[in-house]
């Protein structure tokens, strides 16, 4: 049977909009206006399915929080009041969409004098108040997830570790890299029980990464590692797993598997509440970068949600700590040598007053 993603909590949907009102009077704003649907779902429960056509809420510092949508009956159990507008003449879609949501949204904005947006906010069409784009900000402000979040971004994960059991199943040499895609896009989207709303992002064999090749098909003795996220209702896993094409990993290959599970044992040790991020980068890129010639040359891991990537960053470019409530994806790696091409492991994390809780459980084998 097709899956069904669990729904968000309206009061957790509430409280996150009191905790965006408490930054806005902080920041002498007097509202703020969305644009991206995955941020408006977090916020009001009401997910816009369509990914054609825009949606837009707006929270008022001091009012109410108002939906604009071309739903006639959206379920938008958090939201104030719902707005409409015709994206369309007789089926055709009008060719300004953002002009058609911005002009319900006039009226709503008397009186405010600066409004927060995110990055997807045509700012040129608001009307009236000035704009400030909020986005990194917010990235901040939404980092600790709700119990109803972290069973969103659980219910990912267990669609994406379907995929890894197709996947394994499906792979020999000769399978091309887009079947593979293809098969386990399938795969997480009847588990999910509804269109994606997010999928990638890795799946090219004897490479450390990229989108699936065309007429690219996958040769013996090769590794192959599949990392995707799977996206529902906005919430996105970050996973990945790398299995020998063939199913024979060679000594160089299996040795080096090893020593990528040894570090993120390591690694799981930092993972609590006060630790820095940055440190622990260090650690891991030092326990990896240069060991027997191979390389490890990204980031360890980042933030996930309802963007690919969101604070906390394990990445010396920035400065971040771990805070409780944290949900973040850890992925150490080795490179180059006769790895044909690479080993990547990466499993997802909720930060916690303990420490941490492991959200991915799928098997972490090379077959």
């Amino acid at each position: 049977m097709p899956g069904s993603p669990p729904p968000l909590n309206p009061t957790s949907c509430r409280a996150r909009q009191e905790k965006l009102r408490h930054y806005l009077a902080a920041n002498e704003l007097d509202g703020a206006i969305f644009f991206n649907r995955h941020y408006i779902y977090s916020l009001s429960g009401y997910w816009h399915a369509q990914p054609l056509t825009p949606v837009s809420l707006l929270v008022k510092r001091d009012g109410e929080v108002s939906l604009v949508t071309h739903d006639e009956s959206p379920d938008a159990p958090a939201a104030d009041q719902v707005m409409s507008y015709v994206p369309n003449h007789l089926c055709t879609l009008k060719p300004n969409l953002s002009a058609c949501v911005t002009e319900v949204l006039y009226p709503l904005l008397s009186g405010l004098k600066v409004v927060g947006t995110d990055e997807q906010t045509p700012a040129a069409l608001i009307s009236g108040p000035a704009c400030r784009d909020i986005t990194e900000d917010y990235q901040y402000l939404r980092r600790h997830k709700d119990a109803d979040e972290v069973a969103a971004l659980e219910f990912t994960i267990t669609c994406a570790d379907k995929t890894y059991a197709e996947a394994k199943q499906l792979l020999e040499p000769g399978i091309g890299e887009v079947e593979v895609m293809s098969a386990m896009l399938e795969v997480a989207t009847y588990a999910a029980g509804e269109f994606l709303s997010g999928w990638g992002q890795d799946f090219q064999a004897g490479s450390p990464g990229g989108f699936a090749r065309p007429r690219r098909e996958v040769l013996a003795g090769e590794l192959m590692p599949l990392d995707i996220g799977v996206g529902v209702r906005g919430y996105r896993c970050d996973l990945c797993r790398t299995f020998a094409v063939d199913g024979q990993p060679t000594d160089e290959q299996a040795t080096a598997h090893a020593r990528v599970l040894d570090v993120m044992k390591l690694g799981e040790t930092f993972l609590k509440p006060g630790q820095s991020c940055r440190e622990m980068f260090e650690v891991v890129h030092r326990e990896l970068d240069g060991w027997q010639g191979y390389q490890f040359f990204h980031h360890a891991g980042h933030g996930i949600g309802l963007d690919a990537h969101e604070v906390p960053r394990i990445n010396p470019g920035w400065d971040d700590t771990f805070e409780i409530g944290d949900v973040v994806a850890f992925e150490p790696g080795l490179y180059g040598g006769n790895l044909r091409a690479g080993i990547r492991l990466e499993n997802n994390y909720l930060i916690t007053a303990e420490g941490h809780r492991q959200l991915s459980h799928f098997p972490l084998d090379l077959v």
